[in-house]
Formats: C-alpha cells, sequence, structure tokens
C-alpha cells in the first residue's frame, strides 16, 4: 500500500481554490440519508453541507443496498471550532511525545484533525459518516466514527487490517456507494468522505478546490 498522504502534506497545502460559491443547505431535507445528533450544535452547522455534496451524498445513499441508510454524525464545521479541536489534539499528542519537534507534532496531529487553515469540514466540503438499518440501527464498521489512532490502535485507517470480517463488509459498502458519487476518502478516517475540497482534488488530480473555508452569512443553507 503507497504511504498515506496527510492533509498537512505541502502536495495537498498548496493546491489553489478558486471558490465556486455554492451555498450550504441542510442535510436533514435529503431524502435517504440520516443526520445523528450526537454532534449537534445549537446553529445546525453539523447538519450542513455545500449543495454539490450533498447531492453527492443523497446520490451514494440510493446506491446502498436495500435496508441500509447513511447516517451522518457532521459535515459543516466552523473554522473556531476546527481550531479547537486541532490545538486540543496536539495537545495530547504533545503531552505524550514531548520530545517531538513542532513540525512532527503538526503532521502527527494532521492524522486525525486537518489543519484549520485547509480544513474539508470548515469549507462545508466533508461529511462524516456510516451506516445504519431503515430503522435506525448503527452498524459495525470497526470502531466508534471520531477514534483516533491512538484510542483504536489504527483500526480508524480505513484499510486497517485489524477489524472483524463484517466491520470490513460495512466498510466496503459504505467506500462503494460514496466513491461511485464522487466522494473521496480521508484514509486515516474511514468515516471521512469529501468532494471538492483540497485533499479531493489531490486525490483526483484535479487543478483547484471548488470550496474554500465559509462562514454561515456567506452559506446560510437554501428551501
Amino acid at each position: 500500500m503507497p504511504p498515506i498522504v496527510l492533509m498537512s502534506d505541502p502536495r495537498v497545502t498548496g493546491i489553489p481554490v478558486q471558490e465556486c460559491g455554492e451555498p450550504l443547505v441542510d442535510l436533514r431535507r435529503l431524502p435517504f440519508v440520516d443526520v445523528d445528533e450526537r454532534l449537534a450544535d445549537p446553529a445546525g452547522a453539523y447538519a450542513q453541507l455545500r449543495e454539490g455534496v450533498a447531492w453527492r451524498l443523497a446520490r451514494a445513499a440510493r446506491l446502498l443496498p436495500e435496508g441500509l441508510r447513511l447516517l451522518v454524525t457532521e459535515g459543516y464545521r466552523p473554522l473556531d471550532l476546527q481550531i479547537r479541536y486541532f490545538d486540543e489534539y496536539a495537545a495530547e499528542l504533545r503531552d505524550a511525545h514531548p520530545d517531538w519537534s513542532a513540525e512532527h507534532l503538526h503532521r502527527q496531529t494532521s492524522r486525525s484533525l486537518a489543519p484549520p487553515e485547509v480544513g474539508p469540514h470548515v469549507a462545508g466540503a466533508a461529511v462524516d459518516v456510516t451506516l445504519c438499518t431503515t430503522d435506525g440501527a448503527e452498524l459495525d464498521l470497526g470502531t466508534p466514527v471520531n477514534a483516533s489512532p491512538e484510542e483504536s490502535d489504527g483500526a480508524c485507517y480505513t484499510d486497517a487490517d485489524r477489524i472483524c470480517a463484517a466491520a470490513r463488509r460495512n466498510r466496503r459498502t459504505l467506500s462503494a456507494a460514496l466513491v461511485t458519487a464522487g466522494l473521496v476518502n480521508y484514509p486515516t478516517e474511514w468515516w471521512h468522505w469529501s468532494y471538492g475540497d483540497r485533499y479531493w482534488a489531490h486525490a483526483t488530480s484535479a487543478a483547484t478546490a471548488r470550496y474554500g473555508p465559509v462562514t454561515r452569512a456567506a452559506g446560510e443553507p437554501t428551501g
């Protein structure tokens, strides 16, 4: 397996953004997609995605086997929240590895959290998603959503081999639908998929990204 390109890699961070101006839309209005409230915020940012990403997600949902649905845990993430998450995880790693250089710490932190300046969630371009049944029962995909490499012993990596056969099948089912719909995965997180951001541009050899950071004022959900 080729080495994983992390979000902090210059091959990702150096990709220019040609902002297309698409609005954020509310995923709770999409058919075939359930939105989990574990990361809900009062403003409903967690349930928002850029319009083009949202409709690709809806297409992926229709590609799933009968009886299964997509379960979204988080979409758009405001910049201040991304900064807080990144800094908190970096602090945990710094405490555990005080000998790491600042550069190495930044790189290792980006395994689980994108640097805020290039974060796909901050652009409304990324979705954290798993599978559930039509009656709402969440499927086993090997780790909880948002498990770090440390707490999951690396099982959060999409191609990890230390998961059961059923979880591996479920990951393949999820991946097949999302890839067919045009989204790309961040290989350190089986649940993280995106379209139109810098990481998508890197993975698809696009010259530019379509989406840069947004604010709620610039991207209010459409009806």
